[in-house]
């Protein structure tokens, strides 16, 4: 009995060290953490990956990222309700191995009931149908109840900091929208600012700044690799690549717009996506298709050359081009790959609408907007 109870003892201590050790380095550590065994890096693969391959039933790409939406949001609130388990089976081990209990008959409760006890006092119920019966159950009594409060105050301040994060990553692709098109494509973002070369380097600019804030809180919240943008044909890692080839392609040379800014740029977004891509430990396929082969470079340097934007030429410069793209292509293909993501193309194949010329009442305006017209020719006005 005092062997059974000596090993409750330790596999509680253990339990509480795991998951107060987790989440002090998933909630409060602001940097990543590169041990071996992690309790929520395991969650998430254990999660995940079954998660993601129910959705590769869908046939419908909407459909998919619909449900791939509620991924983020779901895990963020199951892993809270993991620690919150955790944390309430190790203090149950703990007093079943050292303290003393009676319940209301004076009668010693189970393991169960102890269990129970352990989490009305965690979230501080306090029924009183269990009552500590030594100074060191009622000493873990007080620690659990003061531990509930701090959980509670963990949950209180997590979830704020989380969705603040992801707002800030949504503004800028929400703007890439009108810069870069639907999903945004480097072509389109260069022949959209043809003619202000300044506007692209502010552009540039800002998205290296972004790159570090999505580095930075992507390696403190790695949960926000999985919250999907509120657009089926929009992500954050979709605006990354574009910002990334259309950086390539500045660096590589376009006559008229400088690449000093498009560097550090480039070098930044390089930096977030190699970073991320070990954060959700994307595995990396030599097998990847080409995203530019020679006939889609052609039709890209066509496409540049109508907006009078001349893409440099050459062995060289298309030596310099694929090297640029070795540099980053792996890595973004990995993350598209592990996350479900759809990387954008270099060039869309046809015109599209971006998100902001859409809208569901479009079509019945230009219907009651054709008939009147129609109405209006139909009589004499004069």
């Amino acid at each position: 009995m005092l062997a059974l109870r000596i090993v409750s003892v330790l596999a509680g201590l253990v339990v509480l060290w795991v998951v107060l050790l987790d989440a002090l380095e998933t909630v409060v550590l602001p940097r990543r953490v590169n041990r071996m065994f992690r309790l929520t890096a395991w969650y998430y693969r254990l999660t995940w990956s079954p998660f993601a391959g129910m959705t590769k039933r869908f046939k419908s790409q909407g459909r998919r990222e619909a449900v791939l939406g509620y991924f983020g949001p779901l895990s963020l609130i199951f892993l809270l309700v993991m620690w919150a388990s955790g944390l309430i089976l190790g203090f149950a081990l703990v007093q079943y191995g050292t303290g003393a209990h009676l319940l209301l008959s004076n009668a010693r409760p189970s393991f169960g009931l102890l269990v129970y006890h352990s989490g009305e006092t965690f979230f501080t119920l306090g029924y009183g149908d269990i009552v500590p019966d030594s100074g060191w159950s009622r000493f873990l009594a007080v620690l659990e109840a003061g531990m509930g409060f701090a959980f509670l105050g963990i949950v209180l301040g997590y979830l704020p900091t989380i969705y603040s994060a992801f707002s800030r990553r949504e503004i800028e692709i929400s703007l890439l929208d009108a810069r870069a098109g639907s999903p945004p494509t480097a072509a389109e973002l260069l022949r959209r600012h043809c003619q202000c070369p300044d506007g692209l380097n502010q552009i540039f600019q800002a998205w290296e700044r972004w790159s570090a804030e999505v580095l930075e809180s992507h390696l403190s919240y790695p949960v926000l690799s999985f919250f999907r943008s509120q657009h089926n044909n929009q992500s954050w890692l979709a605006a990354l690549t574009t910002i990334l080839d259309a950086t390539a392609l500045v660096l590589v040379g376009i006559g008229g717009i400088p690449s000093e800014r498009a560097k550090m740029t480039f070098a930044m977004a390089r930096h977030a996506v190699v970073d991320l891509s070990q954060v959700v430990i994307a595995a990396y396929d030599p097998q990847s298709p080409d995203r530019l082969p020679a006939a889609e470079l052609a039709r890209l340097r066509k496409a540049l050359a109508d907006k009078n934007l001349k893409l440099r030429e050459g062995l060289e410069a298309e030596e310099k081009l694929t090297a640029l793209r070795a540099m980053y292509e792996p890595y973004v293909n990995a993350l598209a790959r592990s996350l479900l993501i759809v990387l954008p193309p270099w060039l869309h194949a046809e015109r599209k609408l971006d998100n902001w010329q859409v809208a569901p009442w479009d079509e019945a305006i230009a219907a009651r907007s054709a008939a009147s017209v129609s109405s209006y020719h139909s009589e004499d006005h004069f």
